[in-house]
């Protein structure tokens, strides 16, 4: 009876050429730029989404910065009886940690500030909008938030 030898996979496939020389192992140049294609493609198909979410979050935040310093300049006149002079004063007596930068801007000098309605208010700051000219998403100014 005669017994049957089996060699391993490797020495099956030895990567020998037509020529007999030894072939070496790696990615040719169109494999390369195939997946440089794909990995393209999948870049210009996600960049625009990343770029929204983008816009999104800056304009959340906005919002929340918004909200947090007319909520201050609410309870500072709750507690004075008048409005603040500026949005430093807000910060001086601890109605709030610091002046946000505008997220739009990304300047904490371009807040626009509203004076109260009726002139016999004391104070300066009635309200605070940003001071970009730029549009939302929405189709609103953002100075107009």
């Amino acid at each position: 009876m005669t017994s049957l030898r089996v060699r391993p996979l490797s020495a099956l496939t030895n990567n020998l050429t037509v020529s007999g020389k030894a072939m070496k192992r790696g990615f040719t140049l169109i494999e390369m730029l195939v997946v440089l294609a794909i990995l393209a493609m999948l870049l210009t198909i996600v960049t625009p989404k990343f770029m929204h979410m983008l816009q999104r979050s800056k304009e959340t935040s906005l919002r929340h910065d918004l909200l947090t310093m007319r909520d201050a300049i609410d309870k500072f006149y709750s507690d004075k009886n008048r409005y603040p002079e500026t949005l430093d004063e807000l910060v001086e007596r601890q109605y709030l940690k610091a002046i946000p930068p505008d997220p739009i801007t990304e300047r904490m000098d371009t807040w626009v500030i509203t004076l109260p309605p009726n002139i016999d208010e004391q104070g300066s700051v009635f309200d605070v909008h940003s001071g970009s000219a730029l549009v939302a998403a929405d189709g609103t100014p953002y100075a107009l938030w």
